[in-house]
């Protein structure tokens, strides 16, 4: 008879004790139970969620398919209330018992909340406005209530503070951080690398910090109106987010006759003390006097404990972890390892500030080995200080080099010659010999390695070094990934074939693609079938706004620092002195902080917060000038033969008529055009998507497939034809051709020599396939549906479409032009 394992918490570290198990062979009968009424998921990208940049569905590590595919009996939503040790039961909230031969309690943690007067009501649980930040519940409730208020006090300024600070800005306009102690992130980092994140933190992101802020009430009658500090300060707020820490969820534990103290005691084998048959793990549990709040140290003890209980080593020990984090906190990088000041007279410190550019290095030296070392806003040799933190490793003579590229040590170790137990994912505790084990045993896809090890489905930052690995494990027999063929991800279809089954289901809308052919529904797919429906259908298409990127659903583009720019439209590069007034006064209306000239031969706004879009454009009164979608952007010009002692065609009508007739045109990819009016080049048609050069004799030439951005390449030639009407005929075949077949995101520089442009001619120009009328009539029909999306400025597609939202970044204030 199979022995009953019963695992309690369905979290990070329940879950994967039991995949980890699973891997191993492990013959037992599985139940878990979760308080959540969900499968398993990633509580580290909650405060992406927050921040809106991930969304819930990519956050899940397992759905409940996967308890059901592996046999493993899932109650969601139950909360067991003890256990009775000598009976082998567990017994939940409903009086329902369930037997165990074996136990694991991965109750993980809770937030703190701090003893505030206020904070509660009676009866109500926390006063209204006033969260938690834990769960995926927390976090949606976070977000609804925010949305529709104004001030946020964020209490703790610990890492998980600082991310529910940066998560809110996206949602309500001021955010305060009050922190208690002296500095931020008081327990990783010393009092200078603190006060160097706080001055990153307010000058970036314009994040209020308080710091000696001991907050001693939550005001407000019927809703939060402010906290109160300690020394009479009063903060007006109406949503305040309690991230003060966390504390083990070990109560049933402690109340079901277990020894607790900060956590559950367990022994090296995560063995409750004096229990043969119960273990903890996770967050929950208390070893060697230390309790963990970091993923790493969880996948040690899930390994042991894995280990020992499938008897695969029975042995197996966790001696702790040394604790080394890599984050990016609020927007600014930030590493931290071992100590974080000198503890002995002996110990030699290092240390480099660069206030102004926010950046702070220190390490700690004790006895030729590295014990410590701090980075804040440059973390370009964090790669050598972890390895020779985690592996005792010499260090150079030279000690500059731990903190500087001198010619020392590189950042960046060469896989072949890392270790084997090399941690190389931090997020799901993923080493090199993981990686090269499962390539080994067959997988030779990067994403299928990814899948199957979680390495890189973390924060993301480890996937160009997973994809050395396999390359190098695989020893040059990397397989393509079949989901490279897809048109988008999310649907397991070729371009072809999916515009089969939309045409022939007659699918004009994303969410009905997603509905009839299936599918993950993810945001990078559904812009790519948002492009692709457009271009099927033209205005048949049925717009949803969920569906577009933020630069599509605002119709600007989208900056660093969170603000927009706008780019009124321009045929040509051609503008007269009323428009260029207007613009001038527009900007100095508004203070624009940058007007400039783009390599289009436009002028670019910069620096429009978003909720002024929509005034902005009504006082220009311009046609947009398309700068942000993929789409058609601008013909760029040469003033052409008026004006040019050698111009031989007149580029300036001609880029003005095909500007006008491509204008909104979507398509895989950007597309850029120029007309030059001879061979000189002056517009740099040659390295354009398309570009147009007229010669002697009152021809033009068409290239197609140039670039000169990330990649440089000259166009081929398609053909020399013998007017402007024969080239705005070829180029919208051409352009057509391309939307119709390129991939999502292909540039015509990566299609034009994929297909070939011998192929291309003979469609194109030659008609070899005889689709030349139908493609001619497939850009006629985009051609006539065009509308100014600037048009829509009076009537918000959405409540939130022109939201107010705060910069994310402060960038380096440039003078506004007169």
């Amino acid at each position: 008879m199979r022995q009953r394992l019963v695992v309690i918490g369905n979290g990070m570290a329940g879950a994967r004790t039991v995949e980890e198990i699973l891997a191993r062979g492990g013959d037992f009968d599985i139940t878990v139970f979760g308080d959540e009424p969900y499968g398993n998921y990633n509580r580290i990208m909650l405060s992406n969620v927050l921040a809106g940049v991930e969304d819930e569905s990519g956050i899940f590590l397992n759905d409940l398919s996967w308890y059901a595919d592996n046999g493993i009996t899932l109650h969601t939503g139950t909360r067991i209330e003890r256990i009775d040790r000598f009976a082998r039961m567990v017994y939940s909230e409903d009086g329902t018992a369930t037997p165990y031969d074996k136990l694991i309690i991965a109750t993980g943690s809770r937030a703190f909340v701090p003893p505030i007067p206020g904070i509660h009501r009676p009866g109500r649980g926390y006063h209204q406005g006033v969260f938690a930040f834990r769960t995926l519940d927390d976090t949606r409730a976070m977000i609804r209530y925010a949305k529709e208020h104004e001030r946020a006090v964020v209490i703790g300024g610990g890492l998980l503070g600082l991310e529910a600070a940066r998560g809110l800005q996206n949602h309500l306009p001021h955010v305060t951080l009050v922190h208690a102690a002296g500095h931020l992130m008081n327990t990783q980092l010393n009092e200078v690398a603190g006060e160097t994140l706080r001055a990153s933190v307010e000058a970036k992101l314009g994040i209020e910090v308080v710091v000696n802020a001991q907050t001693t009430e939550i005001l407000g009658k019927h809703a939060v109106t402010g906290v109160k500090l300690a020394d009479g300060r009063v903060i007006d707020c109406d949503v305040v987010v309690v991230a003060a820490g966390i504390r083990a969820n070990a109560e049933m534990a402690a109340a079901s006759g277990l020894v607790v103290e900060r956590g559950i005691v367990v022994d090296d084998q995560m063995r409750a003390q004096d229990e043969d048959d119960i273990y903890a793990v996770g967050e929950c549990a208390q070893h060697r006097g230390e309790t963990y709040g970091l993923v790493a140290p969880l996948w040690d003890q899930a390994k042991v404990l894995a280990d020992h209980l499938t008897g695969v080593n029975p042995f197996a020990e966790y001696h702790g972890s040394q604790v080394a984090t890599k984050l990016k906190v609020a927007g600014v990088d930030v590493a931290s390892m071992g100590l974080k000041e000198p503890a002995s007279d002996d110990d030699e410190s290092l240390t480099y500030t660069e206030p102004k550019r926010g950046v702070y290095k220190n390490v700690i030296i004790r006895d030729g080995r590295l014990v410590g070392a701090t980075l804040i806003g440059d973390v370009k040799k964090v790669a050598f200080l972890m390895q020779a933190f985690d592996r005792g490793l010499a260090l150079p003579e030279e000690r500059a080099e731990l903190m500087f590229d001198l010619g020392g040590p590189a950042g960046e170790v060469k896989v072949e010659d890392m270790p084997d137990d090399e941690q190389v994912c931090n997020c799901n505790g993923v080493s090199k010999g993981a990686i090269c084990s499962t390539v080994q045993s067959g997988c030779r896809t990067v994403s299928g390695v990814m899948d199957r090890t979680r390495a890189g489905k973390g924060c993301g930052t480890c996937k160009s070094v997973v994809q050395r690995i396999v390359e190098w494990a695989a020893g040059g027999e990397v397989e393509e990934d079949p989901a490279a063929s897809y048109y988008v991800p999310g649907i397991p279809m070729p371009k072809p074939e999916l515009m089969n089954a939309i045409r022939l289901h007659e699918l004009k809308s994303v969410s009905s693609v997603f509905a009839k052919l299936g599918g993950e529904e993810d945001a990078k797919s559904k812009m790519g079938l948002a492009s692709l429906l457009k271009m099927m259908w033209g205005g048949e298409y049925v717009d949803e706004r969920d569906a577009r990127f933020i630069n599509d659903r605002v119709h600007a583009n989208i900056q660093r620092d969170g603000t927009f720019s706008v780019v009124p439209q321009m045929k040509g590069g051609v503008t007269t002195p009323a428009q260029l007034r207007r613009i001038a006064e527009v900007a100095e209306k508004h203070e624009v902080p940058m007007v400039k000239l783009t390599g289009g031969q436009r002028i670019d706004l910069l620096g429009v917060p978003k909720e002024k879009l929509p005034e902005v454009w009504a006082d220009l009164d311009m046609p947009s000038g398309y700068a942000y979608g993929k789409s058609f952007r601008t013909v760029k010009t040469c003033v052409g033969s008026d004006f040019c002692r050698f111009g031989v065609g007149d580029s300036t009508a001609l880029g003005i008529a095909l500007e006008e007739r491509y204008q909104g045109v979507e398509g895989p990819g950007k597309m850029k055009l120029a007309v030059t009016g001879c061979p000189r080049n002056c517009a740099e048609a040659y390295v354009k998507d398309l570009g147009v050069v007229a010669i002697d004799g009152g021809k033009w030439e068409i290239y197609v497939g140039g670039a000169a951005g990330a990649h440089i390449r000259k166009g081929d030639l398609l053909a020399t034809v013998g007017s402007g009407e024969e080239v705005i005929t070829l180029t919208g075949r051409f352009l057509q051709y391309y939307r119709e077949n390129a991939n999502w995101l292909e540039r015509t520089y990566a299609f034009v020599p994929r297909i070939g442009i011998e192929r291309i001619r003979e469609i194109v120009v030659d008609d070899a396939d005889g689709i030349a009328a139908a493609l001619d009539a497939a850009m006629d029909a985009t051609v006539a549906s065009y509308r100014d999306p600037w048009k829509d400025r009076e009537q918000p597609a959405t409540p939130g479409q022109f939201r107010t939202s705060l910069p994310l970044t402060v960038l380096p204030q440039v003078p506004v032009r007169a």
